[in-house]
């Protein structure tokens, strides 16, 4: 039997630990912790968080996770009670109840605000201690960029898509303002004695156009990890030809089923994934009532009563592509 590369065997084993999960926010607990980076690490200042110090300290993870799939009671109320709205907010909050109640590294603190003279210079997203001492400043980031289809291979291709946001000015701000957060003078004087060795939890999806995704040939840009969560993009008029034999059912996800794939959704996962599953005429009648780009999920049967997610992307207005690559080449 041919060998797996390890970046296979790492996906193989994500891919299994997330079958064994039937609760959608364990689900996309286990994605966040063991889904890999969008980011290769950027020494000197730019390194990557690691969850674990230790393949015990993995294990463990794994079979905590089963059994808290088992009963998420816990999980869920922290969701609740923290008013979960936005994915990068949910994220924090999955990320914060591992660091509490996970057998890996501990939360010393979260969400630290550092402020001078009255003004809020930044805040640091979590302070964690491992098992053996060494104590970590982490800056999460959950991103979802589409590549513009210029011919660069280039940070500033990857857009949000409303464009509002840029991988590269993101990745600047993460480098240059959040990672120095915890090494300033004035973060010493919060009491949480340091020094703090400070890392990035970048984790997300990367979507290609059509013509070109899931290809592994397509350049990427040297900052970006080879092995990131793969996705496309089209226009809406590429729809129908794309859509006819690419699924069995359609649905549209909402922001916070943007982490780990749905890849058991019968037809409502819990999470309010979809309140049904379409079909590929349905799913171009509902995003031709919406203005802007929709995250939308194929999905096929496991050959019993559940639906797995086959693949994601976005479908975008006709007009999206050349205002992107206007937006990416600014």
């Amino acid at each position: 039997m041919k060998t797996l590369e390890p970046a296979a065997n790492a996906a193989a084993a994500l891919d299994a630990l997330l079958d064994s999960l039937v609760d959608s926010a364990v689900r996309d607990l286990a994605w966040l912790i063991f889904s890999p980076d969008l980011l290769r690490a950027q020494p000197p200042a730019g390194m990557l968080a690691s969850p674990f110090e230790s393949a015990g300290e993995a294990s463990a993870t794994v079979a905590w996770l089963l059994a808290l799939d088992q009963d998420a009671h816990d999980l869920h109320q922290s969701l609740v009670d923290a008013h979960v709205t936005r994915l990068g907010r949910y994220a924090e909050c999955l990320l914060g109840y591992f660091l509490r109640h996970g057998p890996a590294a501990r939360l010393v603190a979260a969400n630290v605000a550092l402020r001078r003279a009255g003004r809020t210079l930044g805040e640091c997203d979590f302070l964690v201690e491992t098992a053996s001492g060494k104590r970590l400043h982490w800056e999460l980031a959950v991103k979802c960029y589409l590549h513009a289809g210029g011919a660069r291979a280039s940070m500033a291709d990857y857009v949000g898509p409303n464009l509002q946001d840029r991988f590269d000015l993101k990745f600047t701000h993460l480098l240059d303002h959040q990672l120095p957060l915890s090494a300033r003078e004035e973060f010493a004087s919060l009491g949480h004695g340091g020094p703090w060795d400070a890392q990035m939890f970048v984790k997300g999806w990367l979507f290609y156009r059509w013509s070109n995704a899931p290809d592994a040939a397509v350049q990427v840009p040297a900052e970006v990890h080879p092995a990131h969560a793969r996705g496309w993009w089209l226009a809406r008029s590429d729809l129908p030809r794309f859509a006819s034999g690419h699924a069995d059912a359609w649905a549209v996800l909402p922001r916070l089923a943007w982490l780990a794939p749905r890849h058991r959704a019968p037809v409502d996962d819990g999470a309010g994934v979809a309140a049904r599953l379409l079909g590929s005429d349905a799913l171009a009648e509902q995003l031709a009532q919406q203005s802007g780009p929709a995250m939308v999920a194929a999905f096929a049967r496991d050959g019993g009563e559940y639906w797995f997610e086959r693949s994601r992307g976005f479908v975008v207005p006709n007009d999206w592509p050349e205002r992107a690559l206007t937006f990416a080449q600014q």
